[in-house]
């Protein structure tokens, strides 16, 4: 078994997780990500969001979400009310309108400090593949010296993984304190 492609593999995805995490967290600007996760009640069924509609972003601080059905512009908007995401949507009679406010300082400071929690998730996440790897590693009956070597080279992998997500959390941080 090659533990260290296991764990490039399961590093990477809580590194994905760790992404879409951060594209929930507004910085004043629109972004598409923002109603990700926001499921609408369609003829009874929860769907994504993403399936129902167009989302574009017109202008900085402008999302449109277009359904493909017009019947579901209702739904959509009350999903986005119901999804708490602090931007009340504006129905038009075609498209839902969010126009994201400016944040305040404090919002921002409140957003910094859970990007940072988000980050540290991460953290914990690689540490977990950290710890269930060199399980399966002192597992196996390997001589002293190769089981040394697979276990540094894990912990070679976990360093440089937790670098990207320090890399990933200065610049959301740089994002969110930019005016």
């Amino acid at each position: 078994m090659d533990y260290e492609l296991d764990a490039e593999m399961k590093m990477e995805k809580v590194i994905e997780n760790l992404e879409n995490k951060f594209l929930t967290v507004r910085a004043g600007r629109a972004n598409p990500g923002m109603v990700n996760g926001i499921e609408v009640e369609y003829y009874g069924v929860k769907t994504p969001i993403t399936s129902l509609a167009n989302i574009t972003v017109p202008e900085a601080r402008q999302l449109f979400v277009k359904p493909f059905d017009r019947g579901a512009l209702k739904d959509i908007e009350r999903a986005i009310n119901e999804a708490n995401i602090g931007i009340t949507p504006t129905n038009n009679g075609e498209i839902v309108i969010l126009t994201v406010p400016e944040l305040n300082e404090e919002r921002r400071k409140e957003y910094v400090k859970l990007s940072k929690t988000y980050a540290e998730e991460a953290k914990v996440g690689l540490r977990n593949v950290r710890q269930e790897i060199n399980n399966l590693i002192k597992k196996e009956e390997y001589p002293e010296d190769e089981e040394e070597r697979l276990l540094k080279s894990i912990q070679n992998t976990i360093d440089k993984f937790n670098k990207i997500v320090d890399e990933m959390m200065k610049e959301k941080e740089t994002e969110l304190i930019q005016i």
